[in-house]
């Protein structure tokens, strides 16, 4: 569905933010999950709760396995798309691959692809980020 680009994408100004920067530890996943669901229905946003959820498991899940150090997650309301930002410090960028039917892991980024209008890196490879798109009348 989603194109992996290269860059930030231009876009609406932003409605409401957070960002949160922690150490990689496994029961951060559900922390970040539990934090992005929590301020998506203060923004009265319950209509993307599921996927944001969903992407923020995969893409702070991803950044702690194969980055390094701090990870930062930002979710930023704009007026009709959300979007969600994980940064670490590997310059590597994440490579949307076929999982085999044996393995474990490696459906992530697929994950994200499926949900979300667009995602990418910067250019620098440290922030994978990706849009949801915000229904006009708050339904799916």
């Amino acid at each position: 569905m989603a194109a992996l680009t290269r860059g930030l994408l231009k876009a609406a100004p932003v409605v409401h933010a957070f960002e949160v920067a922690f150490e990689p530890d496994p029961p951060r996943v559900e922390h970040m999950r539990r934090i992005t669901g929590a301020a998506l229905r203060h923004w009265r946003l319950a209509a993307v709760v599921a996927e944001a959820v969903l992407v923020v498991s995969e893409l702070v899940t991803n950044a702690m396995k194969h980055g390094e150090g701090t990870v930062r997650l930002r979710v930023e309301h704009r007026t009709c798309q959300l979007h969600i930002a994980v940064t670490d410090n590997s310059p590597t960028r994440p490579v949307l691959r076929q999982a085999g039917d044996d393995e474990e892991g490696g459906r992530g980024l697929l994950l994200v692809d499926a949900f979300a209008e667009k995602w990418g890196t910067t250019s620098d490879g440290r922030t994978v980020w990706c849009t949801l798109v915000i229904p006009p009348d708050g339904t799916r």
